[in-house]
């Protein structure tokens, strides 16, 4: 005999959802590339992601599609979490620190269609765009009148590319157990193998997250996730902070002591 309460699956696009709806006003806080401190809130958020996910589909992006980050904790690289596993795609945050080479393999590996990047990493891209031919754009996570001059022939800036998109958008549904996020392993023993995590794990870790034996989450909390979001989704604080609506505030790229104190501080 089977339950017949709550009859829906575990899906990332409702943690944003119930965030917009319950913690309107929390704030999302980042030190942006661009040098200066963005603010808005759960709401904003949401309309943003929903703009990302229209124009992801306006572009021909189709569920299983994997779509990799080469970013910073920020604003925008949030936005791309929620959106790309909201439609049903693969976040496949990529870390920077690995090698050249191994970055190279992995996009190929998982086969990559786009590619969104921080400001920092795009004379990494530069210098090995020639060797990741399955990556159809590379949207550079910038204002329009930041964008840096860049040898990368198939680069659009983000603000360009979600500018015409509507803010409406109804997310589908479908299986919990569908791959929500990937990310690979350092590769100490070989070439990094590829770790997938479902929506169903993905809300049921950001859930014990929030428990009082865990972080203690709650609306009343201030959270500074300093792990990065290119690695294990930096601990899952951006799913557990949307779920409880927890401030969050991202570093970007100043992780140097001087930058944290002065964000920590403000």
């Amino acid at each position: 005999m089977l339950g017949n309460m709550m009859q829906r699956p575990l899906l990332i696009s409702d943690l944003l959802e119930h965030a917009a709806r319950y913690y309107p006003e929390s704030e999302i806080v980042s030190r942006r590339c661009e040098g200066d401190i963005h603010r808005y809130n759960y709401l904003e958020a949401s309309k943003r992601t929903k703009k990302l996910a229209n124009a992801l589909q306006n572009y021909g992006i189709n569920p299983g599609d994997r779509i990799a980050t080469l970013a910073w904790n920020t604003y925008r690289h949030y936005e791309v979490y929620f959106a790309v596993s909201g439609i049903g795609c693969v976040t496949h945050t990529i870390n920077p620190r690995l090698f050249p080479e191994q970055i190279t393999y992995i996009v190929n590996h998982a086969e990559d269609r786009l590619l969104f990047v921080d400001l920092t990493f795009v004379p990494l891209l530069e210098k090995v765009a020639a060797e990741i031919s399955c990556v159809e754009k590379i949207v550079i996570m910038a204002d329009s009148d930041k964008m840096p001059q860049t040898s990368l022939s198939n680069a659009i800036c983000y603000e360009d590319f979600i500018a015409d998109a509507a803010e409406e958008y109804e997310w589908p549904e479908f299986d919990e157990n569908t791959a929500a996020a990937l990310c690979y392993t350092s590769g100490t023993t070989g070439n990094p193998k590829g770790v997938l995590y479902s929506h169903r794990s993905t809300l049921i870790h950001a859930w014990a997250s929030t428990m009082p034996d865990t972080l203690n989450l709650s609306s009343a909390t201030n959270l500074l996730p300093v792990v990065p979001m290119f690695h294990v989704s930096a601990w899952g604080t951006p799913y557990a902070c949307t779920l409880t609506g927890a401030k969050l505030i991202f570093p970007g790229a100043g992780l140097d002591g001087a930058s944290l104190s002065e964000l920590i501080k403000q």
